[in-house]
């Protein structure tokens, strides 16, 4: 049995959208978290050791942290296409995408929210580099890894989708993100994600 602990407009709503590529069979338990502007509070039924999400329960083994819940989830149900089977060259490729947005892509993204791309050259350089490394991908596009849509790009894709307004000014994120909320699958998910306020209110 697959449960996926999430609260709605959270890191877990890529896990959502990605259940929903997979037509995974995954029940989803709704919680509360306590959120950046501390709102919130943690859900003593969620088994995440911080309290955060997403969390997913296998027949008793815990899977966190968004990248590995998604590659996890992929494994199980390859004949949906999202991932790439062991030994692939292709895998090498999707891991080293999935690696970089956790490592490289959103901490240089959260540099210009913050405002530290203003103030420190390394933080600049860390950003021109991520954005430039993906407009170099999608320009040829449709897709991170070309004519192929992948895991990578619910992950990635998911995370420019909520900072748009802090990527530079170009058509290829545009064209990208219009690309990505035009799967039926994304709309399910956006269906399916839950309000903050019902779920407090539970």
């Amino acid at each position: 049995m697959l449960t996926l602990f999430h609260a709605p407009e959270s890191r877990s709503s890529r896990l959502i959208w990605l259940i929903e590529e997979l037509g995974a069979e995954v029940d989803i338990h709704y919680c509360d978290i306590v959120r950046r502007d501390g709102s919130g509070a943690r859900d003593p039924l969620n088994p995440h050791p911080d309290g955060k999400v997403p969390a997913l329960l296998h027949d008793g083994a815990l899977i966190t942290e968004s990248g590995a819940v998604a590659l996890y989830l992929t494994g199980l149900y390859p004949d949906a296409g999202l991932g790439f089977p062991q030994g692939s060259p292709g895998r090498g490729v999707l891991l080293s995408w999935m690696f970089w947005a956790a490592g490289e892509m959103e901490p240089a993204l959260w540099g210009r929210i913050s405002g530290a791309t203003g103030t420190d050259p390394i933080a600049q350089l860390r950003y021109d580099q991520a954005t430039g490394r993906l407009i170099e991908a999608l320009w040829d596009g449709p897709w991170l890894m070309g004519d192929r849509f992948t895991v990578a790009d619910i992950i990635i894709g998911s995370a420019l989708g909520w900072g748009r307004d802090y990527l530079p000014d170009s058509p290829v994120f545009d064209a990208y993100i219009a690309r990505l909320n035009a799967r039926p699958a994304k709309a399910r998910a956006d269906a399916r994600d839950g309000d903050i306020a019902l779920t407090r209110a539970a």
